[in-house]
């Protein structure tokens, strides 16, 4: 692991007791570090405005990085200078910005969804259902506890989303089974784990461990996906099972396009484009869908309206009138 200089160790500090999470820092860290090596190892405080402007315009004009990107790069400066330095930067910055158009989101079929579930290894086949049967994210998906499930009124609640949002989404029928049997599995890890001393229970947020001192090594907070292997918690040191790493499930999800023939550009987060555009496709209104996927703004939303609106499903080809 490569060492961080003292300045970015503080910030690292700061953001984790205020309870950013750990991908949150890392993007921040890298960022920032990446503002001060290219003004030749300057600190922050000596620069201001003129600095962040050279800089985000080198990223754009020197890296041609997309727009989202730009975007993070400003909001980690931004963080920094407010929290940090303690002097914010003008609302007014003038830089060139990346004007890349956004990329549709690509969107499978029914069939398609099916054929990429059949080819998935067997321990990632439910979170990978969980995310096409509820629109879940990535990391909302790994990071489900044992009571987020509620099986009388077929729901998952989605704590501390994008945006530190919480929702309720809806669960598939047909993966009850399924989850009962993998809480079956978390209970097992957990009796395993509780013969081992050293064992501090599951990493709880904010104060809840004072709180609710016996609730970390409850089976109610478990994660559901819990990894294979005990690890230690970076900020206490203690032993603690955590969940499954996101980049498993994005190895996996890949390993099973190329086992399966698709030739789309599938990730997992084609699993949640394709849960919106069918639940559109079924029907259901876009405020339904908005809600389902946490949208702040229901804009956001209507890119899926825009896959629907393509090719057959609302324009008939000239060339068909032809034959």
């Amino acid at each position: 692991m490569k060492t961080r200089s003292p300045f970015l160790n503080y910030i690292a500090d700061y953001m984790l007791v205020r309870q950013y999470s750990l991908r949150t820092v890392d993007t921040y860290l890298r960022w920032i570090a990446s503002y001060i090596h290219f003004h030749d190892k300057r600190h922050p405080a000596s620069m201001g405005d003129n600095e962040v402007e050279r800089y985000l315009e080198h990223l754009v004009l020197k890296q041609n990085v997309a727009p989202r990107t730009q975007a993070t790069a400003l909001n980690s400066l931004s963080f920094l200078y407010k929290h940090i330095i303690k002097n914010e930067l003008s609302l007014n910055l003038n830089f060139a910005r990346s004007k890349k158009q956004a990329k549709l989101p690509v969107v499978m079929t029914p069939e398609e969804v099916k054929i990429l579930m059949a080819h998935l290894n067997k321990r990632y086949y439910l979170i990978a259902a969980l995310m096409y049967g509820s629109g879940l994210r990535v990391m909302e998906a790994v990071q489900l506890r044992v009571k987020d499930i509620d099986f009388d009124y077929k729901c998952i609640q989605v704590w501390n989303g994008k945006g530190n949002k919480h929702r309720i989404v809806t669960l598939a029928t047909e993966l009850i089974p399924m989850l009962r049997t993998q809480i079956l599995n978390v209970d097992d890890y957990l009796k395993l784990d509780l013969k081992n001393t050293d064992y501090a229970g599951v990493w709880m947020p904010y104060a809840l461990t004072k709180k609710y001192p016996c609730a970390a090594k409850s089976i109610a907070w478990q994660y559901l996906f819990p990894s294979h292997i005990l690890s230690t918690d970076p900020q206490s040191g203690e032993i603690r099972r955590h969940h499954f790493h996101h980049s498993c499930i994005r190895k996996e999800v890949k390993k099973a396009v190329q086992k399966s023939g698709l030739t789309k550009i599938i990730t997992p987060h084609t699993l949640r484009h394709s849960f919106a555009t069918h639940l559109l496709q079924s029907g259901a209104d876009i405020r339904t869908v908005q809600a389902q996927l946490g949208h702040s703004d229901v804009k956001t939303t209507q890119i899926y309206t825009h896959v629907l609106q393509q090719g057959a499903n609302c324009v008939v080809s000239p060339l068909s009138k032809i034959f």
